[in-house]
């Protein structure tokens, strides 16, 4: 049998996670931040892009036939980013991601074998995320999508140890997608937010993770890392170095270009060079297909930036979606 092309970076919108905090005064601050982060400029672009979507964001037969087109047969299918909602109190962040968990696991399972989903943990109430992160596992979802911080709160802060631990036992996936960047105004126009502020929120997150120990703590996560990692994987050198001359920088036990291998890493990175240098770094296994489907930040066809990049052809079926078949337990 083939092997399945599979997109692990694909995206489910659900109104009615949105509902729960429409009406709080929470929701108001939220927005006044998301202006300054983006801009009137971006904001105006986004709510005709993402209404162009809507149909292949929410309802499954439009986006079994965008998969078909593309000839990807399995989605991984994580909420939208806009859903964390990291600004509520315990009580309504524990209704969000309740409902947000049982409505992508609704959504997914009107396609079985061919979309499986990640939930949502609150990260801003660490106290709940094992609790939480069991819910969404009950609903059948194959772990959770978190973010690359949360207000107050790096993804080093011992808070989450026990997280870590319980993600790490359950074999759940952690699917690590930033939104906003902490930059504020800094990437207010021209929508630097989303094109450098990703990859600079993944850079972050990710040596969060490494140089604190956490990957020391827990080898056996298995978190998967947005846009390619962001800029870490192609700078990681400097990271190295810093970890080789700093003794402030010796948290972690090995260089932090080792740990590139204890990660996976989307594809998205919209250049042929770069996808071959991050396989070069994580090694061809531990990357994977992703479109960000069906944002306009993504790519309608993964295949084709998959093979632009020319890999060996065992290389090119690894990340078309035998690694990612592997991880989803899909063979």
């Amino acid at each position: 049998m083939r092997t399945p092309t599979v997109d692990v970076h694909a995206h489910v919108l659900l109104p009615e996670v949105d509902s729960v905090v429409a009406d709080l005064p929470g929701q108001a601050d939220a927005t006044v931040l998301d202006v300054r982060r983006n801009g009137p400029a971006a904001l105006a672009v986004n709510g005709p892009m993402v209404g162009a979507r809507l149909p292949r964001l929410t309802d499954v037969t439009a986006r079994l036939a965008a998969m078909d087109e593309q000839s990807v047969d399995v989605q991984l299918v994580s909420p939208s980013p806009s859903h964390y909602h990291y600004w509520t109190d315990a009580e309504t962040a524990e209704k969000v991601c309740l409902l947000a968990n049982e409505a992508t696991a609704a959504h997914c399972a009107q396609a079985p074998g061919r979309l499986y989903g990640l939930g949502l943990v609150p990260l801003q109430h660490p106290e709940q995320a094992i609790r939480i992160l069991e819910h969404a596992l009950e609903q059948g979802l194959l772990g959770v999508e978190v973010a690359s911080h949360a207000p107050g709160r790096e993804l080093s802060d011992p808070a989450y140890e026990p997280f870590w631990t319980r993600a790490e036992e359950r074999g759940a996936l952690l699917f690590l997608h930033p939104f906003g960047c902490t930059l504020n105004e800094r990437l207010d126009r021209w929508y630097l937010s989303n094109t450098v502020g990703q990859p600079v929120e993944n850079a972050v997150a990710l040596s969060h993770l490494i140089f604190s120990g956490v990957l020391d703590r827990h080898p056996g996560l298995k978190l998967i890392a947005a846009h390619g990692g962001g800029y870490l994987p192609t700078h990681i050198g400097r990271s190295d170095h810093a970890w080789r001359v700093r003794p402030d920088a010796r948290d972690c036990a090995r260089e932090p270009s080792s740990y590139l291998q204890q990660l996976y890493f989307d594809s998205l990175v919209h250049d042929p060079y770069v996808l071959r240098e991050l396989v070069r770094v994580a090694g061809a296994d531990r990357v994977l297909l992703g479109s960000d489907f069906p944002f306009d930040m993504g790519t309608e066809d993964p295949l084709a930036a998959l093979r632009a990049a020319r890999l060996p052809d065992p290389d090119f079926h690894s990340v078309r979606g035998g690694n990612a078949a592997a991880l989803l337990d899909l063979v």
